[in-house]
């Protein structure tokens, strides 16, 4: 082990290396050699550490907006073109050491990981932008002190807690962009990274920290389901990321913010029914950009009408992404690190044909064969759009983490009800009294008015929660000037 390189945790900012540690394995090599040992620590450790997490706060509280602003963008340079600390014995990683560890342990091929590095850099550099949508147009120097004038009316912002918390997944690492503001907010981070992603929040934090964003903002936890636990019951707000068995027992708790599946949706208005074709581009790119990785990829497609003639359109254009090497430059699907995943997916899908009333499209375009592929010694779910009869089918509102999507005929009249609650909905229709009536469902939590793929996303408008209003509660103010 003394040649492995070791990833070590981040207590308050310093490294940590443990004696117990998970070891990182190149998903496509074959004998299952290590490339990483990462540092694990217990609850325990953890609940400990946050004894001085106000502390910590403070040191954050004490810069300047407008200087903690100037450092994130430096800390975007950083992160997209320096070498980094990775540890304690002086070892550092550039930024192809990172893609190409990356795509090792989480199966993305390169370029999903140099594009996800571009969001990620993105965030930070547009830092400035991304409050202003968040605190609704106000001017960020109200979190210098707390209280400031919005439109000529006073205002009084107080944190809602000293650390954000935040469970992550190994999907996607464009995913840590949604934490990121919370350091231009003056909250540090306390994070557990997702077991095969510990690479994206390390670099994050040491970009930062070498742009001069205090040490101490940064924990990071690598550790077992107890540490999880910890992490959201000890910081006062909390990000959690999974599935809906993982995020179901937190679904009333207020101070945890739920991402959980996006069940994300493409409807297509009854008076653009006849223009199917124009908006093909649209639902090829709601599907399958980034590699049908992210909550915001379209799971389902609801038409009025042109159903079949639509999902045989959407799988010819999809059965020409295939696998590729992990560093072909036209690479646009992901393979999976762990082959038991895909496996599964590919099972319930066969169950869910098997029953009937739904049709894979997919596999006469791609000239029949398996769903499931190996390719370079790594697993692949091949793309795959399934035409169904009716709502109620097993496949008509599943989201799985590759190309995967629903067909579905609905009268323009039942779209609004067949919804149910949607990350990102994307509605392809001038109808007026259904964009009004879209408008006003709680059920969406981002809303696409147009042909706008449903994976696009506009960082000043944040597409499940508003982490200002997360961390920050307005309080009554009133103040006598006259005595």
């Amino acid at each position: 082990m003394a040649d492995l390189l070791q990833l070590p945790a981040l207590r308050a900012g310093r490294p940590y290396e443990s004696l117990d540690v998970v070891e990182l394995r190149d998903h496509r090599d074959p004998d299952g050699a290590p490339i990483a040992a990462v540092s694990q620590l217990g609850a325990g450790m953890i609940r400990r550490d946050m004894k001085r997490a106000e502390e910590r706060a403070a040191l954050l509280r004490g810069i300047p907006i407008r200087e903690l602003l100037e450092r994130c963008t430096a800390a975007a340079r950083i992160f997209l073109e320096d070498s980094i600390s990775t540890g304690l014995d002086g070892s550092s990683q550039s930024p192809e050491d990172y893609v190409t560890s990356l795509s090792q342990t989480s199966g993305l091929p390169h370029t999903l990981c140099r594009a996800n590095m571009q969001k990620v850099a993105t965030v930070m550099r547009e830092m400035p932008t991304i409050l202003r949508g968040l605190m609704r147009g106000m001017d960020p120097e109200v979190l210098d002190g707390g209280v400031g004038k919005h439109d000529g009316v006073p205002v009084w912002y107080t944190p809602t807690t000293n650390s954000l918390g935040a469970v992550l997944p190994s999907n996607s690492p464009g995913v840590h962009s949604l934490w990121v503001p919370s350091i231009a907010l003056k909250v540090p981070v306390v994070l557990k990274p997702g077991r095969e992603e510990p690479w994206t929040p390390m670099r994050v934090a040491q970009a930062m920290i070498a742009a001069g964003i205090p040490a101490e903002a940064f924990s990071l936890y690598p550790t077992d389901h107890e540490g999880a636990a910890t992490v959201l019951d000890a910081c006062g707000r909390a990000l959690l990321f999974g599935d809906a068995r993982t995020t179901g027992k937190y679904a009333g708790d207020a101070s945890i913010e739920i991402h959980g599946p996006g069940r994300s949706k493409v409807l297509l208005g009854a008076d653009q029914a006849e223009n199917w074709r124009d908006h093909l581009d649209v639902l090829v790119a709601s599907v399958a950009d980034n590699g049908g990785r992210s909550c915001i990829n379209a799971s389902a497609i609801f038409v009025p009408a042109h159903a079949a003639e639509i999902a045989e359109a959407l799988a010819e254009r999809l059965a020409s992404i295939v696998p590729l090497n992990h560093d072909d430059e036209n690479a646009r699907l992901a393979a999976f690190a762990n082959p038991a995943f895909a496996e599964s997916m590919d099972a319930a899908i066969e169950a869910g044909l098997t029953a009937g009333g739904a049709r894979d499209v997919t596999v006469a375009k791609r000239g029949g064969g398996e769903r499931l592929r190996k390719h370079g010694g790594a697993t692949y779910l091949l793309p795959t759009v399934i035409h169904c009869d009716a709502l109620t089918h097993a496949l008509a509102n599943t989201e799985y983490m590759f190309p995967f999507t629903s067909v579905v005929e609905v009268p323009e009249a039942d779209m609004l009800d067949a919804i149910g609650p949607s990350l990102v909905v994307t509605a392809i229709t001038k109808n007026e009294s259904l964009l009004a009536a879209l408008k006003r469902s709680a059920d969406i939590h981002r809303l696409n008015l147009g042909p706008i793929p449903t994976s696009r996303v506009e960082w000043d408008q944040p597409h499940e929660g508003n982490l200002f209003e997360f961390l920050y509660a307005r309080r009554a103010l009133q103040e006598r000037t006259d005595w």
